[in-house]
């Protein structure tokens, strides 16, 4: 079995080579505008991918789910965290996205990591630049992302949560090759990383509790999945996204689908994420609520429920008048984790749907599309589909 994955991954790592792609490679000094004053056209979505800011629709009916019956159930009494567990798995599989309250995460930590966000991204540009990130090392400051082969209307900080990480050396298969990557901090900005550090080990209290819940709506053990995250590669985000003169035309992040296990997202009051809704395709506004997290499942959590849950797509709108902050937690396995529908879950009835895949590789061949506008469609779990 996995010999055969390598040899169709080898097939596709091919198809995306450097070798045989001509890539059109993002020049770091270009801005946000041409020479005339217009949007420069590496931010220009295409038609069908155009944002419709007048004709929003906001999902109110996005599920709100309180967590406080983790916290606050006597052990005698299991009605409460029964509910609970139903109300997450009806949440994964209608929706792929819920909003979480009283989550157990302290307020101050939230408004610690915001503040130093918006004091990084205030800072010069060549201070900024100082700690960019890059092919070799992912993690730093980046101002030229791209989706779907479409330059985001962003800026971005990564650092990896446990530090340092162990990741593949490169997306070529037969590279069995690791290396060891850091985190890179601003020199005079000390609160960044205190901030971030305080930020990922409140996020990983939470992201553990999901998937507990997750676990058992599946009907799993409650710690079934937890083995895959000794060496996890989780990281954090941070988004910030200036106010765009066409936001009619550009997206903040194109439209995507995550590929790891969870993402809880932290989102300001301006709001901008929007959910494609699965009943109809419709582009759904998630309008923000005090102190909420959003969470949406990965297209790991896909795989290994053999598509009971659903990984959507979603995407983020900018505006013409506010900048907008928003903070993903992206919770993801070791690098050597092998990724296949859990046999608890696939009998004769429900057959495995994927091939088996490793993450580590699958996310290096992933990445490889932040940096670099593809000739082809990035790499997807929909390659590995039986």
């Amino acid at each position: 079995m996995k010999y055969e994955w390598w040899t169709s991954f080898s097939t596709l790592v091919n198809h995306y080579s450097i070798n045989n792609a001509n890539f059109s490679r993002p020049k770091q000094a270009v801005s946000k505008f041409s020479a005339m004053g217009e949007v420069n056209p590496e931010f220009i979505q295409a038609l069908e991918h155009r944002p419709k800011p007048d004709t929003t629709i906001e999902a109110e009916n996005i599920p709100l789910i309180d967590l406080s019956p983790l916290h606050n159930t006597p052990p005698e009494k299991t009605d409460s965290l029964e509910n609970l567990v139903a109300e997450i798995g009806n949440a994964c599989q209608n929706w792929g996205f819920f909003q979480v309250i009283n989550h157990g995460v302290p307020s101050k930590c939230r408004e610690k990591i915001e503040s130093a966000s918006r004091k990084f991204f205030a800072l010069p540009k060549q201070e900024k630049r100082k700690i960019s990130r890059n092919e070799i090392n992912p993690y730093g400051y980046y101002d030229t992302e791209h989706t779907k082969n479409v330059r985001d209307w962003k800026e971005v900080f990564d650092c990896t949560v446990q530090n340092p990480t162990i990741i593949p050396a490169s997306h070529e298969p037969d590279d069995m090759e690791l290396k060891e990557l850091n985190n890179q901090w601003p020199e005079n900005l000390p609160e960044l990383r205190e901030a971030c550090e305080e930020h990922a080990a409140e996020m990983e209290k939470l992201a553990f509790k999901l998937l507990g819940l997750i676990a058992l709506s599946l009907g799993l053990k409650k710690d079934r999945l937890n083995g895959f995250f000794k060496d996890q590669t989780s990281r954090i985000r941070l988004n910030y996204y200036p106010p765009c003169p066409v936001p009619h035309l550009t997206l903040g992040v194109g439209r995507h689908k995550d590929a790891g296990v969870l993402t809880i997202l932290a989102q300001d009051d301006v709001g901008g994420l929007e959910v494609k809704r699965k009943t109809d395709g419709e582009w759904i506004f998630v309008k923000p609520t005090p102190d909420a997290y959003i969470i949406n499942v990965g297209d790991m959590i896909q795989v290994w429920s053999n598509e009971k849950y659903e990984s959507i797509e979603h995407r983020a709108m900018v505006n013409s008048e506010k900048e907008r902050l928003s903070i993903p937690y992206f919770f993801n396995p070791a690098h050597y984790t092998w990724v296949e529908p859990l046999e608890e879950l696939i009998n004769e009835q429900n057959p495995p749907k994927y091939k088996g895949y490793n993450w580590g590789k699958f996310f290096a061949t992933r990445n490889r599309g932040n940096f670099k506008k593809l000739d082809v469609e990035n790499i997807q779990i929909s390659h590995f589909r039986i």
